[in-house]
């Protein structure tokens, strides 16, 4: 089964294009997939039958995982599956009539604009390099709707400085031209000029990347998630509460309250579906419902006074 799983992996990356995280993910949920199938004693593609899946489902359910990680799994299994009925090795599609679990609507966490500035000035606050490219790092990746991931492997040359704008290699290896906006501009201007050389000078091998260590390595997403929570901590915010993505989230969130096209948003996100984007215009109306509760005469936060 192992053989059919990593021909399915290859497929996907190869012919699909499909994102490194994303077959990560796949990868781990086909392994418990092998796994259970081996528990029963199915260890060819072509012993596969419609039981084996729903005996599978029912197992993640035992396992308490919860519905969002059920479903991912499920994908996966139902990708795998009817890649085994394209190569023909099995007649039907497993899956077939297998419902997914149910899940609830889960909204976004964003951060309130008033502790994103609280963040962004935590980070302005410190001198020297550090200082400087911590700055530079959160304005980019607020101000841009950056995933975290884009973020730390920018390359120099995907800054258009001129003209304001980066170059961004996303999900599926699709490009996207992002605005910096002039706080994230003068940031990276700033980090360029001052921080990034001195780190520069310290690596053993040199990086194109825009957003280095102080040994001169790029940056990663360990290291800016570090950095990120000792901002949060410096701004008075739970650190708990702040995540890059978070960050990402609040970037579409403020974009639509502000007035922003949907369709517009999703291009700076990245997104390929505008049902993925749509979900940030709940969270708007959420946010909003929640001003008009505590501060307007006819809201419950005004009850009893």
């Amino acid at each position: 089964m192992a053989a059919a799983v990593d021909r399915f992996l290859t497929h996907l990356a190869v012919e699909r294009g499909l994102a490194r995280n994303t077959l990560d993910a796949y990868g781990r949920d086909l392994a418990r997939l092998g796994d259970h199938l081996e528990r029963l004693g199915v260890r060819e593609p072509e012993a596969i039958r419609p039981a084996h899946w729903r005996s599978f489902a029912d197992a993640l359910e035992r396992e308490g995982l919860a519905a969002a990680s059920r479903a991912r799994a499920m994908v996966a299994a139902r990708r795998f599956g009817l890649h085994l009925v394209a190569r023909g090795l099995l007649a039907r599609d497993p899956a077939e009539g297998l419902l997914p679990p149910r899940r609830g609507r889960r909204l976004p966490r964003v951060l309130r604009p008033d502790e994103t500035e609280a963040l962004l000035a935590a980070a302005a606050e410190g001198e020297g390099a550090f200082a400087s490219r911590d700055r530079a790092m959160l304005e980019v990746l607020y101000g841009s709707g950056l995933r975290v991931s884009e973020l730390v492997s920018l390359p120099l040359g995907a800054l258009d400085r001129r003209a304001g704008l980066v170059r961004v290699l996303g999900k599926g290896g699709r490009e996207r031209i992002v605005p910096l906006g002039e706080p994230g501009l003068a940031a990276l201007e700033s980090w360029l000029a001052e921080g990034r050389p001195l780190f520069a000078r310290r690596a053993r091998k040199a990086s194109d990347a825009v957003f280095l260590t102080p040994r001169g390595s790029a940056m990663t997403r360990q290291n800016f998630f570090a950095r990120l929570r000792q901002l949060a901590l410096r701004a008075g915010i739970p650190r708990e509460r702040v995540s890059p993505h978070v960050l990402r989230h609040s970037f579409a969130t403020d974009l639509l309250e502000g007035g922003a096209d949907l369709r517009a948003v999703q291009a700076m996100l990245g997104h390929s579906d505008l049902a993925t984007t749509e979900i940030y215009t709940h969270v708007s109306r959420d946010r909003l419902r929640a001003t008009v509760e505590a501060h307007h005469p006819r809201g419950a936060g005004t009850r009893g006074a």
